[in-house]
């Protein structure tokens, strides 16, 4: 008997070598003879069956067998597919040479890139930055400066102002207009334009939007029709004819879900009931007002009071027709206002009227910044450029030894600087690719910080124009920095570049990398400079006080909306009711409000006529901006009454008119008299309430921190003309503004829930907003000029570092002779200081060219100022110092006996 749980039996190995041989896969094998030419198939199969046998002789795996038998299977057609291919070829044709010798290079530089990645990976990410931000700000300036306005024929279009005596210009009046679109041969059609916040009621909430007033032409002059629906006709222009509206695209899909079906249907707006005609098309950029979301006709004619020549507020566009210059315009315009004032002399100050072309009005206020940007994110290109160039010389030395041995062996110099320049154009082409995922982060980054006001922020992407500019400025860059290090390699000395110890193999290199670093040095100093002047100027605008104490103050605009409140009474009644409200609220310290806030864009201008010293000619009376306001407006925003009195709570309607006029205004328009006692008029010199300048008040910059002080006159709310129905609440809090919004609102809507209450911002943002174009382009060139910086910084290591490893040889033999490490550390210290001294003097001068074009962002700042031009130049000399240092450490520490033995 036997054990089971014993050795197995010897008789079973006997068994196994009874056993037949392994088999192939059968469907392996019969795959092969249907596939494999006649010829050629036995040997084949023979061979492969006679390795599968072996190899399970051998004791591998059947499994791992039967999976290589299956690898050659499918592997064999192709192989002899391809021979049989080569050996079947046409002779070469003409061009081919060239394209295979190309792909060569291509493979060959692919191979010596993947040997040394972690220097791969720095030039591309390098390049990457460079190209991604210059072509991140060109998906801006494109749209801004470059692209022509999305409108046929934009050359055409327009804008036409009446000029000032001062040559400024100014809005146009109703009257002035018709005249114009009466008498004009030059302009194939005009509109007049003026804007509209309506609150639509009726589908959800009340809800303030904002829209254009426009003539009847208004889209025919730009060039557009409704995507669905009508345009406007000179019937619907007309103050008797039915009330009807055009949609924007967006608040079409977005209010009333893309319904087609709203043609002809009745929306509500401002509790008016208005027919909906048109829609426009997705694609129309309204550049004169972005944010406009629906339009109504004008619906003025020369009757009514406010389409007089002296209501300056509407805007005007025309299209010029086709064999009219702009120029000619403009004279034709001016023989129009000469007649103009001889007809109307009260009326106008002077005869002028300007045509300015539309591209100009949109973008003017923006090039500025627009163009610094872009010759700043150049710079940083260049800088970036100039590093590769740099790491691609030191490379190329290292590379010495190989390619003297292959110009030994018979390489050409230009095939030897046309491989390496091959190796560059890759590099560049991996940098543009990943920059373009760069630029696209980069345009959308950019949209986010846009200040408010900047024009066709949605049109700027990455788009095919954007794109071939990336290529573009890829392979201008590629091309660049590759040429130079491929002609410095392919100029090698056969006899010193064999030498890997030779002192002089890498001396014209070091050159030529000193040169770019010094041009490195002179453009992070330029964009030092810019930054400087730029964060200067911010603090010196900053500084100045806007008049009025912004801290712990919230704004908000409440607009009345409703036939009930046609009737004046009720709407003094709404905001001294809401105003009581607002102040009950707990947290709240005081509060009040005005027809015009301070540094919101509020605008509204008339002039001021002197009822004591009248002029002869009203329109050469000075105007002023007009301010509707509570008694408590001035003291809640600290605005100080310098001599005089405030207004009180008894200075209303059917007292006795009075007002207070800032100091500016004071100064400017009396002449050195005390206007104090004067009486004065507002709009029609010869109707209207007149008033007693009862008081004169601190200025507040109303505009812009950076702006011109304007001429203003404040008057008690229930005072004038006709009730203002928005106003703008401004609310000082004992905590933080922004923690009793809900409340508020609240105690507004309290007394009528159906006002919309908009325009919620503390004044400290309302401050900043004054100046984001500024502090949009301070922050860019902080960016750019930090990136030059650790760039140029990076150049002077790698050339310091460079000149360590080439002159290793060189240092040992000092210190070998009694050199001292402080010696070899101030050696190397004073090369790398000497670079960036030069560099600092070149970019100075340039920084001095260049701060012109920064001129018109500066406030307060010169852009000669030397205390900038001297700090930026210690700190680039300081970090080129710090630069310097490492290198020179390493120098200083070099072991001569090492050396020696090594050499």
């Amino acid at each position: 008997m036997t054990d089971p749980g014993g050795p197995t039996p010897r008789t079973v190995s006997s068994d196994r070598r009874d056993l037949p041989p392994p088999a192939p896969p059968a469907f392996a094998r019969w795959l092969l003879g249907r596939l494999l030419p006649t010829d050629l198939r036995e040997p084949f199969l023979g061979d492969l069956e006679e390795r599968f046998r072996a190899e399970c002789r051998a004791g591998s795996s059947g499994r791992a067998a039967r999976r290589r038998y299956w690898h050659e299977t499918l592997r064999a057609p192709i192989a002899f597919a391809q021979s049989n291919a080569a050996a079947h070829a046409s002779p070469p044709r003409m061009g081919d040479g060239p394209m295979l010798a190309f792909l060569t290079d291509l493979r060959f530089a692919g191979r010596m890139l993947t040997r040394r990645p972690a220097f791969a990976a720095l030039v591309i990410c390098t390049l990457a930055l460079g190209i991604g931000a210059t072509t991140a700000i060109f998906s801006v300036v494109n749209p801004i400066l470059l692209d022509p306005l999305p409108y046929p024929g934009p050359d055409r279009l327009v804008m036409v102002w009446e000029s000032e005596r001062d040559g400024s210009r100014s809005n146009v009046g109703f009257a002035t207009f018709a005249d114009i679109r009466a008498e004009s041969k030059s302009l194939a059609s005009v509109a007049a334009i003026s804007l509209w916040q309506p609150t639509l009621t009726g589908r959800a909430e009340p809800e303030r939007l904002t829209g254009q007033r426009v003539s009847a032409p208004y889209f025919h002059t730009l060039g557009l029709v409704p995507m669905i629906g009508r345009d406007f006709t000179s019937d619907d222009d007309n103050p008797a004819a039915p009330r009807v509206t055009i949609l924007g695209n967006a608040i079409w899909r977005s209010r009333f879900g893309g319904d087609t079906t709203i043609l002809g249907q009745q929306i509500t707006l401002s509790d008016i009931a208005v027919t909906v005609i048109g829609v426009l098309p997705p694609a129309f950029d309204n550049v004169l007002e972005p944010t406009a979301q629906l339009f109504s006709p004008l619906r003025y004619d020369v009757s009514l009071p406010y389409a007089c020549r002296t209501c300056r507020h509407l805007r005007m566009v025309g299209r010029l027709r086709p064999d009219v210059t702009i120029a000619a315009a403009e004279r034709e315009l001016h023989a129009l206002a000469i007649n103009l004032l001889r007809d109307h002399p009260t009326d106008y100050a002077s005869a002028g009227l300007i045509a300015q072309p539309l591209a100009e009005e949109v973008t003017g206020g923006v090039r500025p910044v627009v163009i610094a940007l872009l010759g700043a994110v150049l710079l940083m290109l260049l800088i970036a450029a100039s590093n590769v160039t740099n790491l691609l010389l030191a490379r190329g030395a290292q590379r010495r030894r190989e390619i003297s041995i292959r110009v030994a062996l018979g390489a050409g110099r230009a095939r030897v600087a046309r491989q390496l320049l091959t190796e560059s154009l890759l590099l560049a082409a991996c940098g543009g690719a990943l920059g373009v995922a760069v630029a696209w982060a980069g345009a959308r980054l950019l949209v986010s910080m846009a200040p408010p006001g900047m024009p066709r922020l949605d049109a700027v992407e990455v788009n095919g124009p954007v794109l071939f500019f990336c290529i573009g400025i890829t392979a201008l860059v590629g091309l660049s920095f590759g040429t130079v290090p491929a002609l410095h390699a392919s100029r090698t000395d056969l006899h010193s570049g064999m030498r890997l110890g030779s002192a002089r193999s890498g001396h014209g290199s070091g050159r030529t990398r000193g040169a770019l670093v010094v041009g490195e040095v002179a453009i992070a100093l330029l964009l030092l400079v810019g930054t400087g002047l730029l964060v200067r100027s911010m603090r010196q605008l900053l500084s100045i006080s806007p008049g009025f104490e912004p801290s712990h103050l919230l704004t908000m605009q409440v607009q009345t909306n409703g036939k009930r409140f046609a009737a004046d009474s009720n709407t003094y009644q709404f905001f001294s009711s809401a105003l009581d409200a607002v102040r009950r609220t707990p947290g709240v310290e005081s509060a009040g409000f005005t027809s015009e806030l301070p540094l919101s864009g509020d605008f509204d201008g008339y002039g001021v006529h002197n009822l004591t010293h009248p002029n002869a000619n009203p329109e050469l009376d000075p105007s002023a901006h007009r301010h509707a306001v509570s008694a408590s407006y001035l003291s809640t925003m600290k605005i100080p009454v310098l001599r005089g009195r405030g207004f009180t709570d008894q200075d209303r309607a059917g007292q006795p008119g009075v007002a207070l006029v800032n100091a500016h205004f004071a100064a400017a328009a009396f002449h050195g008299e005390n206007p104090i006692g004067q009486r004065v008029r507002l709009g029609d010199p010869n109707a209207g309430l007149e008033r007693e300048i009862v008081g004169i008040v601190g200025d507040v910059k109303h505009l812009s921190l950076s702006g011109d002080q304007v001429d203003e006159i404040y008057l008690p709310n229930e005072q004038w003309n006709a009730a203002d129905g928005a106003l703008s609440f401004v609310i000082r809090t004992h905590g933080n503004p922004d923690a009793l919004v809900s409340a508020l609102r609240s105690a507004i809507w309290s007394v009528d829930k159906d006002q919309p209450i908009t325009r919620i911002v503390t004044m400290d943002n309302l401050l900043a907003a004054s100046v984001a174009q500024r502090r949009f382009a301070m922050v860019l060139f902080e960016l750019f000029a930090a990136v030059a910086v650790v760039l140029a910084a990076a150049g002077i290591y790698g050339v310091l570092a460079g000149m360590v490893t080439e002159r290793r040889r060189e240092l040992g033999v000092r210190a070998a002779l009694g050199a001292s490490r402080r010696e070899l550390l101030a050696m190397v210290v004073r090369r790398g200081l000497r670079l960036a001294a030069i560099g600092v003097v070149i970019g100075v001068v340039a920084a001095l060219a260049f701060g012109r074009v920064l001129s018109g962002l500066l406030f307060g700042v010169s852009p000669l100022d030397p205390v900038t031009y001297l700090v930026m130049a210690a700190s680039m000399l300081i970090i080129a110092a710090l630069a310097s240092w490492v290198p020179a450490w390493r120098a200083a520490r070099v072991d001569p006996a090492l050396v020696m033995r090594t050499e």
